[in-house]
């Protein structure tokens, strides 16, 4: 018997026979989301507690074999699946979905891994509370995976990133040791944070496998209004009026490019896009008040006439009722469909001050457009905490698999490094997975990447958490 045989000896033992893949049809765990990527997995195991997964990296650690932690499979930067050597361990943490406790007077949550974001925000609202992290994919990611990729979503202007949405973790550490930090305290100087190390990790460092999360007061009215804006440096006045008007009650602010807009009106045409056909952007914006309704439509309404005095907006509406809100909010999630509908992109989630986005947006603008002419732009994202997805399509009449593969490498460069110009990020809610992990070395500062560097050696020496991922070791 062979040293991996023994290995898929040992995991069944470990999990159950039914609950370790390795026959059949596999893609659900060895394909990225976005089709870009296939690999071949040793196997896929589904372990049912934190116990098992302690069990499983030991194993694995003791026949040398890398283990790729899975949530949802919903990540963009080819960050969990497996490499074609048919060696390494797909660990899908699916079946651990459980709400362990809900703590009222604490105002905390704390869940397993595979808990989908969806089920956690329902299980919140059912409670009276609110849990506010929300992003396109929030029916099936999951809440390891946004933890262990830091996600952002549409309310971080109001709340934060999934990193500031966590008081505690559960860790499975690379020597299979269980590290258990669900304490639910706001204030702990004990040393070193080491749940801000797993956050944003991607699972290089560890396996997250329970975390305890921040619950808010559900608001008393939400107000969803739609605005179209002449450009983006108008979008930005028109964020800076939200703030003054709207205080901590602005908790969206979405900016969408008229072509971006135009997608989802061909390839939905069920959804009925306001606006956009005489504009260069419109702006999406939440209200959320803990007074009354009559409040927040006030507020709002105090706003888009100062907009409109002042010529920063040009034409908005006030979304009715919930199911308007709900369509207009579609409206904006459906734009990353749409697109893969019209075929391959190119995709870059950046972020740049909000002071400088209007400028970074003109001249990447020009440079793609001088470079290549016809190049279509679907650019929209969350303006309010300063991140853009600063998408690339083929010209109308180009095939787009030839225009990736021509000029993906081209289009990142030029892209990245206005980015860089303007004191950006070239990731900033996705990670880096594999997809980006050349861009973050030239990127990146030498001190940073060696301290990135001695920490992935310090906590998982043989390298098998993920490895090839966020940080060549």
């Amino acid at each position: 018997m062979s040293a991996l045989e023994a290995l898929l000896v040992t995991l069944r033992r470990i999990v159950g026979p039914s609950q370790v893949l390795f026959e059949g049809d596999l893609t659900a765990w060895e394909q990225d989301w976005r089709k870009r990527a296939r690999g071949k997995a040793l196997a896929v195991v589904r372990p049912a507690n934190t116990a098992e997964v302690a069990a499983i990296v030991k194993a694995c650690s003791a026949a040398q074999v890398s283990i790729v932690t899975q949530g949802g499979n919903t990540g963009l930067v080819v960050g969990s699946t497996p490499d074609a050597s048919g060696q390494q361990v797909v660990l899908s943490l699916q079946r651990m979905n459980a709400v362990r406790e809900l703590d009222v007077a604490n105002l905390t949550v704390t869940v397993e891994a595979g808990c989908i974001l969806q089920n956690l925000q329902d299980t919140a609202e059912k409670a009276g509370f609110l849990f506010p992290l929300s992003l396109a994919a929030e029916g099936s990611c999951t809440l390891g995976g946004n933890l262990a990729t830091n996600a952002g979503g549409t309310q971080v202007l109001r709340y934060g990133n999934a990193r500031d949405l966590c008081l505690g973790l559960e860790v499975v550490t690379a020597g299979g040791d269980i590290w258990n930090g669900l304490s639910g305290l706001r204030k702990d100087n004990t040393g070193y944070d080491l749940r801000d190390l797993f956050v944003g990790s991607e699972g290089t460092l560890g396996i997250i496998t329970a975390a305890t999360l921040k619950l808010y007061p559900q608001p008393v009215a939400q107000l969803t209004a739609w605005a179209a804006v002449p450009s983006m440096k108008d979008a930005v006045s028109l964020l800076g009026l939200a703030h003054q008007h709207l205080g901590a009650g602005l908790t969206g602010f979405e900016v969408m490019g008229r072509f971006a807009l135009s997608l989802v009106a061909k390839n939905f045409n069920q959804l009925r896009v306001p606006l956009y056909e005489n504009t260069a952007f419109c702006v999406l914006l939440e209200n959320s008040d803990q007074e009354s309704e009559t409040h927040a439509r006030a507020q709002f309404e105090r706003l888009l006439e100062t907009a409109l005095e002042q010529g920063c907006v040009t034409d908005a509406v006030v979304a009715e009722n919930l199911s308007q809100a709900q369509q207009l909010w579609q409206i904006r999630e459906s734009i990353p469909l749409a697109q893969a509908e019209e075929g391959l992109n190119i995709k870059h989630d950046i972020s740049v001050a909000v002071s400088r986005i209007p400028e970074f947006v003109e001249i990447t603008d020009a440079l793609l457009l001088q470079v290549l002419p016809g190049v279509r732009l679907v650019n929209f994202g969350h303006l309010g905490d300063g991140n853009l997805h600063y998408n690339v399509q083929a010209p109308a009449d180009g095939n787009s698999q030839a225009f990736l593969r021509d000029h993906e490498e081209q289009v990142n460069s030029l892209v990245y490094d206005s980015v860089a110009h303007f004191g950006g990020s070239i990731s900033a809610e996705h990670g880096v997975g594999s997809l980006k992990l050349d861009k973050l070395e030239q990127h990146k500062s030498p001190v940073a990447l060696h301290m990135m560097r001695a920490i992935k050696q310090a906590l998982d020496p043989q390298n098998i958490m993920n490895p090839g991922r966020v940080i060549r070791r």
